[in-house]
């Protein structure tokens, strides 16, 4: 045979290099459904055996149909090659058999030098030696480049099909085996016309081999192809970036494949990508960016969009961005005035008012004159939410946010009570999160838990004991403020038809952030929209395209969430608890805890009356080895 007339006159047979990867860690929804897998860029061998038959016979009729014939060699494809390559007067086919294709991709480069030929082809016969053909085959489907960022045909079958490979049609398996001749130039998202011109030749080629028959080719051919131009999980890579690093810090570097079992909720996840790109794609301007996070009663995260367009391991505006709040703030100082002994009815005035020399504006540039707290809230009117924070003590105004869940800095100046302080979405979510829940605070979280491939549980979530941060009266009447602000006030186009809805808009001057952060019973979410760069966008209020971007997300995620109407909260004579020692999630250092909450005034004359007596408060800044096949 020609292989051993060659084996003969080569240099002596190199040892085979040890298969090695580094070990991965898939993440999965809360469904067990896969989100992304971080770690050794190649996935483990294809297991063939839950693979349609058709699927590997495609890859081996065009890229090496004499495959299970021929050695680590194949004389005839080598003669043939000669044959065209002469004919044409260039070289024009390839003669390399799969098991030389594979070890090129394992060991080797694609230099074209006699000595790398020469060690591709002794390193092919010790692995035909060694392994199988089918193990051989499987490995290589796992290694091969499809184009698109998708290495192996199942990261490929979920890039362009959005299902596993143990789902995929024949011609969906002759489109991804079109491929490999070229991942650009027959990709069936940027070219799909040679896509499908080179699916044809691949069905054809399997005809020939007699892998499929004549009337399999037709009704394949009679099927259009769905592709999908974008990654249909590229919204969740943000969220699986970010859990990625909590992961590492929970377990350490792994040294086996791991799985985590994470909260997301991918349905839900496409309806928010969906949202996402209903509304800003409406919008003038491709600068425009949006972040999105939504929690469940327990602190799970459900959904996370980082961004408009996902890049890997980039800026993940849900948890990285600091912008300032604008009057989605004001809730804290709202609750604070009311557990000072206020309630939504008491008597204010909106007229011009002077505070260490600054004075606030309203949006509107006008005044109400008298209102109630509750009107104040509702319309956002700004004299109103810095005299109130002035006269109830801003450093109480922080202390109820950090007890609500804020961890970002927190300046005092008097500006402070119209969120010129900077927080991100996350911890925003997460103090809503009270609003929502009956007055308990539970910390977001994102793993369940965290297991070895082969289904040992090596981490598990512990369980924490619910925190009681708002008492009854100031939440119902907190929620009843937040509801009058979605039925009459700046946040109407959140309103969705059954559903018990209650939120706050934001925005900052010159329309630099636009906020809704949102909730009914048991779930909430936040929607922030801005520019990186901190330019000024016009139009972006918070009731505008931050309030229809939640409300199009919500309006398909609530029933999903299996959300109520907003629970009442504790009878009025429960005691607010101090917050339980738990971690919180971030990837940004978080402060010290708070002071445990103490007895509020019963009345804001006793609450001035302490101010009274304060020392001056000063101003702060506003600113692996492979296992056996």
């Amino acid at each position: 045979m020609l292989a051993v007339a060659i084996a003969a006159v080569l240099p002596a047979m190199p040892q085979l290099p040890p298969i090695t990867r580094a070990p991965q860690i898939t993440y999965e929804d809360r469904s067990g459904a896969v989100l992304g897998v971080r770690g050794g860029a190649a996935a483990p061998p294809v297991d063939l055996n839950r693979l349609p038959a058709y699927v590997p016979a495609a890859f081996v009729s065009i890229e090496d149909r004499r495959f299970y014939e021929h050695g680590a060699v194949d004389p005839l494809g080598i003669a043939r090659a000669l044959v065209t390559d002469l004919a044409k007067g260039r070289t024009a086919q390839g003669a390399s058999t799969i098991t030389q294709q594979l070890v090129r991709n394992l060991f080797l480069t694609n230099d074209q030098t006699v000595e790398r030929k020469t060690q591709e082809i002794l390193l092919s016969m010790q692995m035909e030696q060694r392994y199988s053909k089918r193990q051989i085959l499987g490995l290589y489907l796992s290694r091969v480049y499809f184009g698109s960022g998708a290495y192996g045909i199942e990261a490929a079958s979920r890039r362009f099909f959005d299902k596993p490979a143990e789902r995929l049609t024949l011609r969906e398996a002759a489109a991804l085996a079109a491929v490999l001749k070229s991942p650009s130039g027959y990709s069936p998202v940027e070219q799909p016309d040679a896509s499908n011109e080179r699916t044809r030749l691949v069905l054809d080629a399997m005809v020939e081999t007699k892998a499929i028959t004549p009337a399999q080719r037709a009704r394949a051919l009679a099927h259009p192809l769905k592709v999908y131009r974008t990654d249909p999980a590229a919204a969740s890579q943000y969220f699986v970036d970010w859990v990625d690093q909590q992961a590492r810090k929970t377990i350490g570097t792994p040294r086996q494949d791991m799985v985590v079992l994470t909260t997301l909720d991918a349905p839900m996840e496409a309806d928010a990508e969906r949202a996402q790109e209903s509304v800003t794609q409406a919008r003038d301007g491709a600068s425009l960016e949006s972040a999105l996070v939504a929690l469940d009663g327990q602190g799970a995260v459900r959904a996370m969009i980082g961004g408009d367009a996902y890049v890997p391991n980039g800026f993940n505006r849900a948890v990285a961005a600091r912008r300032q709040a604008g009057s989605s703030w004001k809730p804290f100082v709202y609750l604070t005035a009311m557990e000072a002994g206020l309630t939504p009815d008491s008597p204010v005035v909106d007229q011009p008012v002077i505070l260490a020399g600054w004075s606030p504006r309203n949006h509107t540039d006008s005044y109400l004159g008298q209102i109630t707290l509750q009107t104040a809230l509702a319309q956002s009117v700004n004299t109103v939410a810095a005299e109130v924070a002035d006269q109830v003590g801003r450093d109480k105004v922080a202390a109820t946010a950090r007890r609500l869940g804020i961890s970002t800095p927190i300046n005092l100046e008097p500006a402070m009570a119209l969120g010129t302080s900077q927080v991100t979405p996350l911890e925003m979510t997460a103090a809503y999160g009270a609003f929502a829940n009956g007055g308990v605070r539970v910390a977001p979280y994102a793993i369940q838990r965290i297991s070895t491939a082969s289904g040992v549980v090596v981490w598990r979530r512990p369980a924490e004991r619910p925190a009681q941060v708002i008492a009854n009266p100031p939440l119902g009447e907190m929620d009843q403020m937040l509801r009058e602000v979605v039925a009459h006030g700046t946040g109407t186009h959140a309103q969705i038809k059954g559903w018990d809805i209650a939120g706050k808009t934001g925005t900052t001057t010159d329309d630099k952030d636009g906020w809704f952060c949102g909730f009914t019973g048991g779930f909430d979410a936040c929607v922030w929209m801005g520019r990186d760069d901190a330019q000024p966008v016009a139009g972006l209020g918070g009731g505008g395209p931050p309030a229809r971007l939640w409300r199009a997300f919500m309006v398909s995620a609530l029933p999903r969430a299996g959300a109520t109407a907003i629970p009442p909260g504790p009878p009025a004579a429960a005691p607010v608890q101090p917050l339980p020692q738990v971690i919180p999630v971030s990837t940004e250092p978080q402060p010290a805890p708070p002071a445990p909450v103490g007895a509020q005034p019963d009345s804001l004359d006793r609450q001035l009356q302490s101010l009274l007596t304060a020392p001056p408060r000063a101003a702060a800044s506003s600113q692996d080895q492979l296992p056996p096949f």
